[in-house]
């Protein structure tokens, strides 16, 4: 229970790493904020992590629109008084196995808009109120790709590593008002948008989807979430910089 009584948000909440993340937080004790596009699926069932003491908050969120994550970031110190914690793992993958030459910019555009500029906005949102309480916690979720490594698509790994070098400046920026800033870059877990990918590649080298997903060895996602939560709790205080996993 180190996240008990945390208020924690959590984007990209219905699905992925963003709901085991929601889960998992739910079973550490958080005051739960959790964020996704209306009309997600599982969106409104998300309600019930938080038991039925304390239900979650779920508040419908386009990480596109700077007024969606400051209603959100408004909504959250409205319930619960204060915000302890932002784990943004709101984040989309487009234009994979398409040359640069040849992908389109508006796709381009879309991905970055997202994963990039939706991770600047979700901190532009919740900075203040930590900035209030002298303290907080920003987890940003960056990725293998474009950090270590390539990727399928020009624009996920563009925008991932722009992630990890928005956390990067981040820290020292934050880390004077008590904010601590972590970027997490997963490696291939079994969600809905990797196993997507994986099958979109095998698609694309003339290859069965069904026996690439069977041979793509992607890992549990709730192995991931649990590296967040823990990052979001007062144990990770002397964690610093990015954090690489399965």
């Amino acid at each position: 229970m180190r996240l008990q009584d945390k208020v924690v948000i959590v984007t990209g909440a219905a699905s992925g790493i963003g709901r085991a993340t929601a889960e998992e937080c739910a079973t550490e004790g958080a005051k739960l904020v959790l964020a996704d596009l209306l009309g997600a699926p599982g969106l409104r069932e998300l309600t019930s992590l938080g038991g039925p003491d304390r239900p979650a908050l779920v508040v419908p969120t386009d990480v596109t629109r700077l007024a969606d994550c400051k209603a959100l970031a408004e909504a959250a110190e409205s319930r619960w008084g204060r915000i302890d914690a932002l784990i943004n793992c709101a984040g989309i993958l487009q234009g994979a196995f398409v040359s640069v030459d040849d992908l389109d910019e508006e796709i381009f555009e879309r991905v970055v808009d997202v994963n990039l500029a939706g991770s600047f906005r979700m901190c532009k949102a919740v900075v203040p109120a930590m900035r209030k309480a002298g303290r907080g916690v920003i987890v940003l979720i960056a990725s293998g790709a474009g950090v270590r490594g390539g990727s399928s698509s020009v624009a996920y790994g563009s925008s991932k590593g722009a992630v990890h070098g928005l956390a990067m400046v981040l820290e020292p920026q934050l880390s004077p008002a008590g904010i601590r800033v972590n970027d997490v870059c997963p490696g291939s877990l079994n969600t809905p948008l990797k196993r997507q990918n994986v099958e979109d590649g095998a698609r694309a080298h003339g290859q069965s989807p069904e026996e690439a997903l069977a041979k793509a060895n992607l890992a549990d996602p709730r192995g991931v979430a649990r590296v967040l939560a823990f990052l979001a709790s007062d144990d990770a205080d002397f964690v610093r910089g990015s954090i690489f996993t399965r």
